[in-house]
C-alpha cells in the first residue's frame, strides 16, 4: 500500500511488567527481558487487532509465539490433507511438535566422553517414564552418536523405549572416577525405580514393556553390564554389552561377572524377552540366568572373548524352577574358552542352529579341546542343527556335545552325532585302512578309541572299498563288567556279520585297553589302501 505519512520514529524503555499501549509504530523496549515490541495502531488505521506485537530478537521464545504447526509433506509434491478437509488442516503448537519425542540431551547430558551425565540420564528416564502414571508423558528417549560417561547405574524403568544412532555410534560408558563401582552398569527397574528386594513394592508397576536398541553398554572396569529383573515384554535390538574383563583372566569363573544376567522370582517372572542383533564380550559369561523365567529368545547375535557363552540354571536354587523356554538361536559363538551354552538343573530350553567356532579350548585354539562345546545336563533340552568347527580327532576327548546321566535329551549336532532319549548315534566316520597292517594291536592299526565309554553295548555299522572289493556289515559288541573290586579287565564279547562281493583282506576287531576300548583293523598286502566309512550307536 501507499505510505500515508513519514514521522519521526519513537520509542520508550523500562521494565515488562510496565510495558503500556504502543502507539502505531511506536517501538518498545523491555529491559529486564531485552524483548522488542511495536505497536500496532488502530482498527481504524488498518490493525486487525488492537495491542503489541512483539519482534524476534534472540531472546524471544520462538516456540511459544509459533502459534501452529501443520504437516505438508511438500517431499511428495503436494500438501498433505492432515484434516477432515483441505480446507480444515490440524495445527499444532511447534512446541508440542518438538515434544513429541525427547532427547537425554535435553535433560543436561552432554555425551562428550568427559562430562559425567549419570545424574542427567538418571533424570531424563525418571521425568519420561516414573514421576506420573500417566502414558501421555511418555516419550522414547534419543541418545545423539556420543560417549555418555556415567560413575554409577543407570535405572531403566518400566516402559522406558531408549535408542541411540547405532551401536559403535552412541555409548553409555561406565568409567568410574575411584576406586567404588557399582554392581551392574544398568538394570531394570519398577515404575518407581525400586529394585532389588524392594521391586514391585508401594503398588509400583513390575518392569515391562522395555525397548532398547542401537546403544552401547560399554565398561571401563570389571563388573557386570546389565541386569534385567522381574521384567516382561522386554525387546533388545541391535545393543552391545561390552564388559570391562581382561581376555587374560577369562580362562576361569572367578570374576563371575556378566554382560547380560536375567533375575526373576516365582511372584515376578522375567518372561517375553527378545535379544536380536546383539553382542556379548569381555565377562564371564555372555548371557546368565539362574532364576525362574521364561519365554526367552536370544538370536542373530555374537558372543566373543568370554569364559563361556550362554548359562542357564548352574546355581539354580533347589526350590525354583529356573530358567526355561530360552531359546539360544542363529549365534556366532567364537573365542569362548569353555562351553558356548551351559545347561543344567532346568529343563525346557533350546540351542539351534548356532555356530561354534573356536569354543572350549581355552584360547589355545581350535585343536586344543579342553572341555565340551556345548553341554546339556539335564533331561528335556535339545540341540538341533548347531555347527561346529571341532574336529572329529578333538571330539574324541571331548565330544561336541556333552549329556548328562539323563535320557531325555535331543541333540543333532549339525556334523556327526544324533542323541534322541537314550539313543545316540555318531555317523558320517571316515578312516584309511593302510595296505599290510599286520598286527591289529598296534597304534597303525587303531580306527577308533572309545575312551571308557559309559555304555556297555554297541554296534558299528560300516562299508570298505578296497579297489574294486567292497563289503558292508555290521559289527556288535557287549562289554563286561570288572571284578567286584573294580579291578582286572573287561570282559568282550563281539561279532562280526558282513557281505563283500570279493575277498577284501580286511579284518576288524574289538580289544580292551584299559577302560577304553578300541577299534582296530588289520589288511593283508594288496598295494591297495582300503577306506571304511562307518557309524557307531549305543543305548545308553
Amino acid at each position: 500500500m501507499a505510505i500515508v505519512q513519514i514521522s519521526r520514529i519513537t520509542h520508550r524503555q523500562g521494565l515488562a511488567e510496565n510495558l503500556p499501549q504502543l502507539a502505531g509504530g511506536e517501538l518498545g523496549w523491555s529491559i529486564d527481558e531485552r524483548k522488542l515490541y511495536i505497536g500496532n495502531g488502530t482498527l481504524t488505521d488498518g490493525a486487525p487487532v488492537i495491542g503489541n506485537t512483539e519482534v524476534l530478537t534472540e531472546f524471544s521464545d520462538v516456540l511459544a509465539l509459533a502459534s501452529s504447526y501443520t504437516y505438508k509433506g511438500d517431499a511428495g509434491g503436494y500438501t498433505v490433507v492432515t484434516g477432515a478437509t483441505a480446507a480444515a488442516p490440524i495445527t499444532r503448537k511447534l512446541q508440542e511438535k518438538f515434544d513429541d519425542f525427547a532427547s537425554v540431551k535435553d535433560f543436561g547430558a552432554k555425551g562428550d566422553g568427559t562430562t559425567d551425565d549419570t545424574a542427567a540420564i538418571n533424570r531424563a528416564l525418571y521425568e519420561l517414564f516414573s514421576r506420573q502414571v500417566s502414558a501421555e508423558i511418555r516419550r522414547s528417549l534419543y541418545f545423539p552418536a556420543g560417549t555418555y560417561i556415567i560413575s554409577d547405574t543407570i535405572k531403566i524403568p518400566s516402559y522406558a523405549k531408549l535408542w541411540g544412532e547405532g551401536a559403535d555410534s552412541s555409548v553409555i560408558k561406565l568409567n568410574p572416577a575411584d576406586s567404588s563401582f557399582p554392581s551392574y552398569l544398568a538394570r531394570t527397574t519398577d515404575s518407581l525405580q525400586q529394585t532389588g528386594t524392594n521391586i514391585g513394592l508401594n503398588a509400583a508397576i513390575l518392569p515391562k514393556q522395555i525397548e532398547i536398541s542401537d546403544l552401547t553398554f560399554e565398561s571401563a572396569i570389571a563388573t557386570s553390564v546389565f541386569l534385567l529383573e522381574s521384567t516382561s515384554q522386554a525387546y533388545f535390538n541391535s545393543v552391545n554389552f561390552i564388559g570391562g574383563d581382561e581376555v587374560a583372566n577369562l580362562g576361569v569363573a572367578t570374576a563371575n561377572t556378566k554382560c547380560f544376567e536375567i533375575k526373576g522370582s516365582s511372584t515376578s517372572v522375567p518372561e517375553m524377552v527378545t535379544v536380536d542383533k546383539c553382542q556379548f564380550k569381555l565377562c564371564t559369561y555372555g548371557v546368565h540366568c539362574d532364576d525362574d523365567a521364561k519365554g526367552v529368545t536370544v538370536s542373530n547375535s555374537r558372543f566373543y572373548n568370554l569364559f563361556r557363552g550362554a548359562v542357564l540354571g548352574e546355581n539354580k536354587e533347589s526350590a525354583d524352577t529356573g530358567p526355561q523356554a530360552f531359546r539360544i538361536v542363529h549365534n556366532l559363538f567364537d573365542e569362548i574358552a569353555s562351553a558356548g551354552v551351559y545347561i543344567d538343573n532346568v529343563s525346557h530350553n533350546c540351542s539351534g542352529y548356532n555356530t561354534f567356532l573356536d569354543v572350549g579350548n581355552s584360547f589355545n585354539g581350535e585343536g586344543n579341546a579342553a572341555t565340551h562345546v556345548i553341554q546339556l545336563l539335564e533331561d528335556d533340552n535339545v540341540s538341533i542343527g548347531d555347527m561346529f568347527e571341532r574336529s572329529d580327532t578333538n571330539a574324541t576327548s571331548f565330544s561336541r556335545i556333552k549329556r548328562g546321566s539323563g535320557k531325555n535329551v535331543v541333540a543333532f549336532d549339525g556334523a556327526k552325532t544324533i542323541i534322541q532319549g537314550e539313543y545316540e548315534r555318531q555317523s558320517g566316520l571316515v578312516a584309511t585302512l593302510t595296505d599290510g597292517v599286520s598286527t591289529d594291536d598296534s597304534t597303525d592299526s587303531t580306527i577308533l578309541i572309545l575312551a571308557n565309554p559309559t555304555y556297555k553295548s554297541f554296534k558299528i555299522d560300516y562299508s570298505i572299498l578296497r579297489g574294486d572289493t567292497h563289503r558292508i556289515g555290521t559289527l556288535k559288541c557287549a562289554v563286561g563288567p570288572m571284578d567286584s573290586t573294580g579291578a582286572g579287565s573287561l570282559s568282550i564279547q563281539w561279532s562280526d556279520g558282513y557281505v563283500e562281493n570279493s575277498d577284501t583282506g580286511v579284518v576288524l576287531q574289538i580289544i580292551e585297553e584299559g577302560t577304553d576300548i578300541e577299534f582296530h583293523y588289520t589288511t593283508t598286502v594288496t598295494g591297495t589302501n582300503a577306506t571304511i566309512h562307518y557309524s557307531i550307536s549305543h543305548l545308553n
